[in-house]
């Protein structure tokens, strides 16, 4: 989760890292400010009891629950018959054997049927996170913007610390831009226009292909140079 809200925000500020920390660090607040004002706005909307995600994931809980049949053990414990994999529910612990109803904090299929058959609010298993109320007292704060720099009050204490140069030596050569992709990406493959594979380029092919394939390729680039040449 961390590293999705860096890449969110180092794709967005391309062009401001290359500028000086001080203003790289003005136009991240610019752009939390704007994203904080936005989040709040749009949550002082809402008029329902949970998110507007979280009411849709209720809407697609609902549907499933037509193909599904109960089998109770108890007041609080469930057998929930789906047809795969089924669910055992517990509505005490709030715990599913299909693990959503625990990890996600919100009743899945399983359980919504098990919760409605016991006749009990559905809204009461949901986790407070969930909350409208909860969302707008996330964004309730402000952000505030900054006065012009040379308006700043700096403390003398602040001002007289001398920044000292890294140590750190900058790797020769042009600054890498784009993001190292994470294990399991998929990644952008280069496709070799010599043997046709993937994982390189033609000037450092190392494949070998058939003669007659050589030939057209031999054929195809005489034919289409001259052709050029012709007009």
């Amino acid at each position: 989760m961390t590293t999705n809200i860096s890449e969110c925000i180092n794709v967005i500020l391309v062009k401001e890292r290359e500028l000086p920390v001080t203003v790289l660090a003005e136009e991240m607040r610019s752009l939390v400010q704007r994203w904080h004002y936005e989040r709040r706005t749009e949550a002082e909307k809402s008029k329902t009891r949970l998110t507007p995600s979280a009411e849709t994931l209720l809407s697609e809980q609902y549907k499933l629950l037509m193909r599904m049949r109960l089998d109770p053990a108890s007041d609080t414990v469930y057998n929930v018959l789906d047809g795969d994999k089924n669910g055992i529910v517990d509505l005490q612990t709030r715990t599913c054997s299909c693990r959503r109803f625990q990890l996600e904090q919100l009743p899945c299929a399983h359980a919504m049927i098990a919760i409605r058959h016991s006749k009990r609010d559905v809204y009461d298993f949901y986790s407070e996170y969930y909350n409208s109320s909860t969302w707008k007292a996330t964004y309730a704060g402000v952000v505030y913007p900054l006065p012009h720099q040379g308006d700043w009050v700096v403390p003398n204490e602040v001002r007289d610390v001398k920044v000292l140069l890294s140590d750190i030596r900058s790797v020769s050569g042009r600054r890498r831009k784009s993001r190292i992709p994470s294990v399991g990406e998929n990644a952008h493959r280069h496709k070799c226009s010599h043997c046709r594979q993937l994982g390189h380029h033609r000037k450092t092919c190392q494949n070998s292909i058939p003669l007659h394939e050589s030939q057209h390729s031999n054929s195809s680039q005489f034919h289409s140079s001259g052709s050029s040449q012709n007009v």
